[in-house]
């Protein structure tokens, strides 16, 4: 699985004009899941996340967790992560999960990161969305598991 991550002041997303999910202060995930990812590495990925220390301390240093500051998460999908520019000037996409194991490991994901103990909200797998957000620091991180 692929995630790309920002630390938020704040973050929603919205479909067909409604907003479907909102967080912050925390952390907005964008995720996806890649051919022949399994639960196991969005369990690797929500455990590493929910402990990733890069909100500051009292000392102004990247010292704390999104659970240790009592923040949410943000998580939406998004296959782009999959793109594959290494040839001509149209992404490819074809490293990407099906749709169907995609949405299954996306909502997996977002599950698994509520049960290390960040609240967490989503967006809608699939859809046309509208990602707001406010960048704090900035600070934006790309992980695979």
């Amino acid at each position: 699985m692929r995630a790309l991550l920002q630390r938020i002041s704040h973050a929603s997303v919205t479909v067909e004009g409604e907003k479907i999910g909102q967080s912050g202060p925390g952390l907005l995930i964008l995720i996806c899941a890649m051919q022949g990812d399994s639960e196991a590495q969005a369990d690797h990925l929500a455990a590493k996340i929910s402990k990733l220390r890069i909100f500051k301390d009292e000392a102004g240093k990247m010292n704390k967790s999104v659970k240790d500051i009592g923040g949410s998460a943000l998580v939406v999908s998004q296959f782009t992560l999959a793109a594959d520019t290494s040839r001509g000037n149209r992404p490819g996409f074809s490293t990407a999960a099906s749709p169907e194991d995609g949405k299954a490991l996306y909502e997996y994901f977002a599950a698994k990161l509520a049960s290390e103990g960040v609240p967490v909200e989503t967006g809608e797998f699939g859809a046309d969305m509208k990602v707001e957000l406010l960048n704090d620091g900035p600070v934006t991180i790309w992980m695979e598991a």
